[in-house]
């Protein structure tokens, strides 16, 4: 099947496909920059099935890569209007990998890495079904005000950041925890000590095991 994204898939070897993990680079990245989360994490869910989509655009600041929004325009309204436009294009895409794979959303990891994490967040919350769990690394939550009126699923999620955060700081995880609480979702955050925008090691693994309980 042709995916309305270009994509790298990584299937299991030899065994049914019961679960999906999609996988939603950082801006300015690719599907290979994220895939290599699910060649560590390959072993561990063997019936799983790892989707790592490219952006719909390529980046305005990175024309090797691509975005899921742009950001040379700050302005707050821009940002969430052209990130909405994205969630449509990754919902075409997730329909896409369902019916591909023969799988509900209750079979599905939503998970990204910075702009990835907030269209992960976004997708998760506003879906019609819920999906299995939202795993988010050093993102945050785009407009909380806006994604307050759409929650449709309070779909449960665990949301990883480095202390040493540059580039997303570390506050926002703690805003989008509150935010979770307060709109009674179920949330787990951790907080990686000495860590700047990447996912370590430690994070990679507390991810790992998250999943796996959810998967189970």
């Amino acid at each position: 099947m042709t995916f309305c994204l270009d994509t790298i898939i990584l299937k299991p070897d030899n065994k049914e496909i019961k679960n999906a993990v999609i996988l939603l680079h950082g801006y300015g990245g690719d599907g290979k920059d994220i895939s290599i989360l699910s060649y560590n994490w390959k072993r561990y869910l063997p019936n799983t099935v790892f989707i790592c989509p490219n952006g719909h655009e390529k980046c305005s600041i990175n024309p090797a890569g691509f975005q899921w929004f742009d950001l040379t325009n700050d302005d707050k309204d821009y940002i969430l209007e052209q990130s909405i436009k994205a969630e449509k294009k990754l919902n075409q895409f997730i329909d896409e990998v369902k019916n591909e794979f023969g799988l509900k959303n209750n079979n599905i990891c939503l998970s990204g890495f910075s702009q990835g994490c907030m269209m992960s967040i976004n997708l998760g919350l506003t879906s019609n079904e819920g999906y299995n769990c939202i795993v988010g690394f050093s993102g945050k939550i785009i407009n909380e005000n806006d994604l307050r009126e759409r929650i449709k699923f309070p779909t449960e999620t665990l949301l990883i950041h480095g202390d040493s955060d540059q580039v997303v700081q570390p506050n926002f995880m703690l805003e989008a925890k509150d935010f979770f609480i307060r709109n009674k979702i179920k949330i787990e955050t951790h907080l990686i000590k000495n860590c700047d925008h990447n996912i370590p090691i430690e994070a990679s693994s507390i991810a790992l095991n998250y999943i796996k309980k959810n998967f189970l």
